[in-house]
């Protein structure tokens, strides 16, 4: 057995897994109490799923699993003794529903079904023990155990769990919940819990994930846009401004929402990072006048971005990275975010954090020159010019749409992106998302006709603004998206990649481009069923992909 065994991300190394330590930072004793979780996790789902077939569920089993499965994301929790403590919580929650599943079947008159082994754990006294619980649990055992292919694919699905559960609990954090989600959230993590190898049913079931990730995206959609309103275009200042100031990272807009209205008065500048850019255009966070506008670029450059930060910085949700020295006595975590020796901000209370941003030097003097990029073009946006841009397209000033966006990362060949973007002839307009769109939302694009060619759509979950735009344009033209003149051209780097990526395989959007390499789970099989059914490819070179997509 290895050490350790992760292959969710992108960054794996050599394409194939990490063994002793994660390029990400992780460490084999928090990865094996995350394996631990995720088995807690899938245990309790059993239990749930079954209570839920027989009448019975419980908002709080259902809240439990996403935050457990959030915390196994890539960059959230580094802390074992952290993810330790979440363990023995997730498994207090398993007796609860195995509580609730008994109760119903007493109820309906029926008996237990006999459960597997994720249903009967039972954590070890120590965290040593603890340990080696969840390397029992491991991606490489179960590789052994079903084959790389079965096992390739349950690691798709659980990835794209992992991040439909990331996008439920932003969505939980506002209020709002769909049991739907939920519940096939426990149904197919009981069914994986089960060791199924048939590939026809666990793409089936991956496919369902997709679906069931459009239903969390628009939750998420619907629950940030009734909170703040719907994202309007905004010119967003990328430069600072004179005074102490505030660094806001990750995706949680409730977390900025809180920390502006703490803040407000105090003569404090918040400024968002990554992720965080699209908060920008929202009414209800933009109406702060101290809300600044952005700083620095995607999540992978925030080492060298923070320590020339010179204020306090907090980390809403994933994404963080191993602090240096420069800026670790000023960053703090909140939410499922946890990183050891770094300051963690509980219950909206950012008190800690201002203290430290008032202590912080701040900017001198404001930039000599304030420059501005547009964002805030989300599918409500968007659909008001909708018109014009079909009027347009009959026209055939504009050729064609391209989605250039997805996460961003570190390896080698990204810069594949910003090529791309570059070399997009002067008649076609560019959709983008997420963090990939630092590789190139600063140049100069233009417009076609008052229409701007980069339109950005916000978030990495705000491709359900994208599908919406699509979906709107193929009404226009009575026609199938697959036959709009429209091409996804995709980065990936973890689990909430790896569920946007189903929901588009589930919408049966064909012709994905994907890059910069396939996940290291993806076995030739897999690889051959998602080419036949969904003509999926590899990414090559920006003059060979264009050329192909453009003839």
């Amino acid at each position: 057995m290895n050490k350790m065994f992760c292959y969710q991300c992108e960054q794996t190394l050599q394409c194939k897994g990490c063994t002793q330590a994660g390029v990400c930072g992780k460490d084999a004793e928090t990865a094996a109490l995350q394996d631990l979780l995720r088995a807690l996790t899938m245990g309790l789902s059993q239990y749930a799923h079954r209570a839920r077939q027989l009448g019975k569920t419980c908002d709080e089993l259902n809240r439990i699993t996403f935050e457990a499965l959030f915390t196994t994301v890539t960059n959230v929790n580094f802390d074992a003794e952290k993810v330790d403590e979440f363990c023995t919580k997730v498994a207090s929650k398993l007796v609860r529903a195995a509580e609730l599943y008994n109760a119903a079947c007493t109820e309906n008159n029926v008996q237990p079904d006999q459960l597997s082994e994720y249903a009967h754990i039972k954590l070890a006294p120590t965290r040593d023990e603890r340990v080696a619980q969840g390397r029992h649990f491991g991606v490489d055992v179960r590789i052994e155990k079903l084959g790389a292919d079965a096992a390739g694919v349950h690691e798709l699905i659980i990835d794209g769990i992992k991040g439909l559960a990331a996008y439920a609990d932003h969505a939980a954090v506002l209020g709002y919940s769909n049991d739907t989600i939920a519940e096939y959230v426990h149904r197919a993590l009981s069914r994986l819990a089960e060791s199924p190898t048939d590939l026809n049913e666990l793409l089936e079931l991956a496919l369902d994930c997709g679906h069931a990730n459009i239903l969390a995206m628009e939750l998420l959609d619907k629950a940030n846009t009734t909170t703040y309103g719907n994202p309007e275009p905004t010119a967003v200042s990328i430069t600072p401004k004179k005074g102490k100031c505030i660094l806001v990272s990750g995706h949680d807009l409730h977390d900025l929402a809180k920390l502006l209205e703490q803040t407000e008065g105090k003569g404090i500048n918040v400024y968002t990072h990554g992720e965080m850019l699209p908060c920008n255009a929202y009414p209800q966070l933009k109406k702060y006048k101290h809300l600044a506008g952005h700083y620095g670029t995607a999540w992978q450059n925030q080492q060298t971005e923070f320590a020339k930060f010179p204020g306090a910085i907090l980390m809403t949700t994933n994404c963080i990275q191993k602090p240096r020295s420069e800026y670790v006595d000023r960053i703090f975590t909140t939410g499922l975010v946890e990183f050891p020796g770094v300051k963690h901000v509980k219950n909206d209370h950012f008190a800690p954090v201002i203290e430290a941003a008032l202590a912080c030097e701040g900017y001198a003097e404001d930039a000599p020159v304030d420059k501005k990029i547009m964002i805030g073009f989300g599918h409500h946006a968007v659909k008001g010019v909708a018109p014009a841009v079909v009027d347009a397209i009959k026209a055939g000033k504009i050729r064609h749409f391209f989605l250039i966006g997805g996460c961003d990362g570190a390896k080698p060949g990204r810069n594949y992106y910003t090529e791309f973007a570059e070399k997009v002839p002067k008649d076609c307009v560019i959709l983008t998302l997420a963090c990939g769109k630092f590789r190139f939302n600063t140049l100069d694009f233009g417009d076609i006709g008052g229409i701007p060619r980069l339109l950005d759509c916000g978030q990495c979950n705000d491709a359900y603004s994208a599908v919406l735009i699509a979906t709107t344009l193929a009404e226009a033209f009575k026609c199938e998206i697959n036959e709009l003149p429209l091409s996804l051209i995709l980065s990936w780097y973890e689990q909430k990649a790896a569920a946007v990526l189903l929901s588009l395989l589930a919408l049966g959007i064909k012709n994905i481009r994907l890059g910069p390499t396939f996940p290291a789970f993806v076995t030739p099989a897999i690889l051959d069923v998602l080419v036949k059914n969904f003509d999926i490819a590899p990414i090559t070179t920006a003059d060979d992909d264009l050329k192909s997509i453009l003839g």
